[in-house]
């Protein structure tokens, strides 16, 4: 069993800057009482928290103005707020074909966005990591900000990546993100890289921003091409020994599944096997470039039977994998997300009519309302949290 750390004063002094600077993320103008009734500080110890905060640059004391306009007794209460552009952070998300990275302040506000491709998948690490870097630095100049201010940095990339940052390089796949971003981007930039599996960024990207807000016990499914879920249990994310929790490979051996393939592969690959038979349908419009799943939801919405037909296969089997998932982890909410989530909530009437029949408890479903976007907010937050944590530590050169 490890043990715990002594509550030395450093460390207490660490986890106090941290907690207020949490909760001046999420707050405006805050009081030295507000900021006591949040983080369980004395009056003593969050006043000097706030000065020592503030010496070094990461909140300001704003000025006070007598009941603001009217007549106040007494010394009016100090109110401080985060200087939100003391530095930055980048959430990157790195996929098989292309890399996107997101520019946010230290309220977490997207400032910048740049998207780029990889020539192809198997690209040599070098320039792999080469696309990553120009990727960054376009959104920083695209939102004002300068590679000096960059506090940390999370990349999500498509592997399973243990607690300490390691990559899993049990299969081939896995491999082709093992490129050494984390020390290729602190050579060249100087910044912190924290990596990080893109599901296991998802789920904390919908549990501060999308529909599991405030839940605890949640799987968040990647679902697009292939199917990979990020685990929430009690409020901490789950990476298993390697960092192979979350991972679905077992559905190849689910009744009715048989593989990891998600929702726009599949609504792609059915609707083309549906196009190859005499069926009419409005999907026939689409063939000369290829039916994309957006096509088969559109057509499913206007009425097209053959499209309806395909989103019921496609319900049935996300029914399935939903009843696999909640009859192994029991939690409270599943929820669905990626960029087919956009679609996907035509689906979720019949994925729940049919939950019963796959598990003996079955959970809420629902989809998340941050899109493509997933990955990318669960990197600022956990980038925003180790800015947070280590606040004490970090060396500020953003303007205020």
């Amino acid at each position: 069993m490890t043990e715990s750390p002594p509550a030395t004063p450093q460390l207490l002094r660490r986890v106090s800057a941290g907690a207020v600077l949490e909760f001046l993320r999420a707050s405006q103008a805050v009081t030295v009482t507000e900021v006591m009734e949040a983080t369980g500080l004395t009056r003593a110890t969050a006043i000097s928290v706030c000065e020592d905060l503030m010496a070094r640059g990461w909140i300001r004391e704003l000025e006070n103005q007598r009941a603001f306009g009217g007549y106040q007794k007494g010394r009016p209460a100090r109110r401080f707020e985060l200087n939100e552009r003391a530095g930055y952070v980048l959430g990157m998300d790195v996929g098989v074909s292309k890399a996107t990275v997101v520019v946010a302040d230290l309220r977490g506000r997207t400032l910048g966005r740049s998207t780029q491709a990889f020539a192809r998948a198997d690209i040599p690490a070098e320039e792999r990591v080469a696309v990553v870097d120009r990727t960054a630095l376009l959104a920083l100049a695209g939102s004002g900000a300068s590679p000096d201010a960059v506090l940390a940095v999370c990349a999500g990339i498509a592997a399973p990546v243990d607690r300490h940052g390691d990559v899993l390089v049990r299969q081939h796949f896995w491999e082709l993100f093992d490129v050494g971003l984390k020390t290729a981007l602190l050579e060249m930039r100087g910044w912190t890289v924290l990596l990080e599996n893109d599901a296991n960024l998802a789920a904390l990207g919908d549990r501060w921003q999308g529909a599991a807000a405030g839940v605890d016990d949640v799987v968040v499914i990647l679902a697009s091409e292939r199917l990979g879920a990020g685990l929430i249990d009690n409020g901490r994310l789950l990476h298993g020994r390697d960092g192979g929790a979350g991972e679905l490979a077992f559905l190849e051996w689910v009744e009715g599944v048989g593989d990891t393939y998600g929702i726009a592969f599949l609504a792609r690959n059915w609707a083309a096997e549906a196009l190859a038979g005499t069926a009419g349908t409005t999907l026939r419009k689409y063939a000369a470039d290829g039916v994309e799943a957006e096509h088969v939801f559109a057509a499913a919405a206007a009425g097209d039977a053959v499209a309806r037909q395909i989103l019921d296969r496609v319900a049935v089997r996300m029914a399935r994998v939903v009843g696999a998932v909640a009859t192994l982890l029991n939690p409270e909410l599943v929820v669905i997300g990626g960029a087919v989530a956009n679609s996907a909530d035509m689906l979720l009437g019949a994925i729940t009519e049919r939950l019963a029949q796959f598990t003996a408890t079955p959970p809420r479903v629902a989809v998340s309302p941050l899109g493509d976007s997933i990955v990318t907010a669960g990197a600022v937050r956990r980038a925003l949290d180790y800015v947070e944590q280590n606040s004490l530590d970090l060396e500020l050169t953003a303007a205020g």
